[in-house]
C-alpha cells in the first residue's frame, strides 16, 4: 500500500509522539518526502535525524500561532517546490466535568484541536488550488461521533473538525483536492498525559492500558487514504479497537 505515497510532500503537525510520529515513520517507509511540525523540536529533530529526512525538515511549531503553522507549510514548499498532503494531526484532550469549570483547559483545546486544524487548511490551502491538486487530512475522534460524561469539550471541538472537514469537501471539488476526517478511537498516544484531574486522568489510563491500540493502527489509515488513485476521494474513516465499545 505504497501507490500514491512515494514521492509525495507531507507535512505532519504534533509530529513529535504518538499519530504524528507514528505517521511519519510509515510514511518515510513509504517513500514520502516529510517536513514535521511540533513544539518539542529536540525530539522533532531526534526522529527527522533518524529518518534521514531533508536539511531543515524539523520546524517548531505551536498550532495555536497560525504564524507558526504558515512557516511550517511554506518550509515544505521551500524545501520541495510543493505541498501534497497535510496531516492536521496535533490535538489535546484535558477530559473534566464541566461543573468543575476547567476554563483554561477549554480554552487550549479549542485552540490546539479546533483552530489548529483551521490554521493548517488556512497554510496549506492556497498552494494546493494554485496546483489543483492536494489531499488535507484532519484527525477527530470516536469522540467527535460520541459524548460521553467529562468529554464534552473535547467532544465539541472533535465534531467541529468534522463538520469543517465536510464543508471544506465540498468547497474543494472545483479544484480536485482530497480531503480526509480520522476518526480514532482508544490509540497509543500522549493524550491522557494532557488530564490535568487526577481521577479522571486515572480513569482514562485504566482504560487506554486495557484498551488501546498501537498508534501504528492510525498511520495506516494515512497510508490507506493516501494511497487511494487521484479519482477516489476516502472522506470519512472511523475506527476503534476490536474491544473498545463505546
Amino acid at each position: 500500500m505504497t501507490d500514491g505515497i512515494a514521492g509525495k510532500v507531507v507535512v505532519i503537525t504534533g509530529a513529535s509522539s504518538g499519530l504524528g510520529e507514528a505517521t511519519a515513520r510509515r510514511l518515510a517507509r513509504d517513500g514520502a518526502r516529510l517536513v514535521l511540525g511540533a513544539r518539542r523540536l529536540e525530539r522533532l529533530q531526534a526522529l527527522a535525524e533518524e529518518l534521514a529526512l531533508d536539511g531543515d525538515a524539523a520546524v517548531q511549531t505551536d498550532v495555536t500561532r497560525f504564524e507558526q503553522v504558515q512557516h511550517l507549510v511554506d518550509r515544505a514548499v521551500q524545501l520541495h517546490g510543493r505541498i501534497d498532503v497535510i496531516v492536521n494531526n496535533a490535538g489535546l484532550m484535558p477530559h473534566s466535568p464541566l461543573e468543575r469549570g476547567k476554563v483554561q483547559d477549554w480554552e487550549r483545546m479549542i485552540d490546539v484541536n479546533l483552530k489548529g486544524v483551521l490554521y493548517g487548511i488556512a497554510a496549506a490551502l492556497p498552494h494546493m488550488k494554485a496546483r489543483r491538486s492536494g489531499h488535507i487530512i484532519n484527525v477527530s475522534s470516536v469522540a467527535g461521533h460520541k459524548v460521553r460524561p467529562g468529554s464534552a469539550v473535547y467532544a465539541a471541538t472533535k465534531t467541529a473538525v468534522r463538520v469543517i472537514s465536510e464543508g471544506l469537501r465540498q468547497e474543494v471539488k472545483p479544484y480536485d483536492i482530497r480531503t480526509t476526517v480520522i476518526s480514532p478511537g482508544a490509540v497509543q498516544s500522549e493524550l491522557p498525559g494532557s488530564i490535568t484531574e487526577p481521577d479522571v486522568a486515572e480513569g482514562i489510563r485504566s482504560f487506554y492500558e486495557s484498551t488501546a491500540i498501537p498508534a501504528g493502527s492510525f498511520a495506516n489509515m494515512v497510508a490507506f487514504a493516501m494511497s487511494q488513485p487521484d479519482d477516489v476521494d476516502i472522506n470519512e474513516i472511523l475506527f476503534r479497537p476490536t474491544r473498545q465499545e463505546i
